[in-house]
């Protein structure tokens, strides 16, 4: 399965995610922001990117472009509860697989993430 991190900075919501992708098989890594998720990605082997879009120090645009950057060959999955925000996620369509909604229900979000690692 696949290594994924989940940048996203309300603790309930992360963790929510992580057991679920857990669930599938996959391995899981945390980050409550931007910054720090930067900082677990330059440590490598990561398949997939799930992140927040509104999060404090670094929003996850920002580190979209970044990670696209650092780590051209790995999946990003973006997810918002904002409409505005979807919208700046525009400029970053072939960098990502997607922008999915919150709120989310646990299928939802485990079928996005097989989507994207199959992308």
């Amino acid at each position: 399965m696949a290594k994924i991190l989940i940048t996203e900075d309300e603790d309930s919501l992360r963790t929510f995610v992580a057991r679920a992708l857990r669930l599938d098989g996959h391995e899981t890594e945390e980050a409550a922001d931007g910054a720090e998720g930067l900082e677990k990605l330059k440590a490598g082997g990561y398949d997939l990117l799930l992140s927040d879009i509104r999060m404090p120090v670094m929003d996850g645009i920002e580190l979209a472009h970044q990670a696209h950057s650092a780590c051209p060959g790995m999946k990003i999955l973006l997810m918002t509860g904002y409409a505005e925000q979807r919208e700046r996620a525009d400029d970053l369509m072939e960098k990502i697989v997607d922008v999915v909604a919150k709120p989310f229900a646990l299928p939802d979000i485990r079928k996005a993430v097989a989507r994207a690692l199959a992308a």
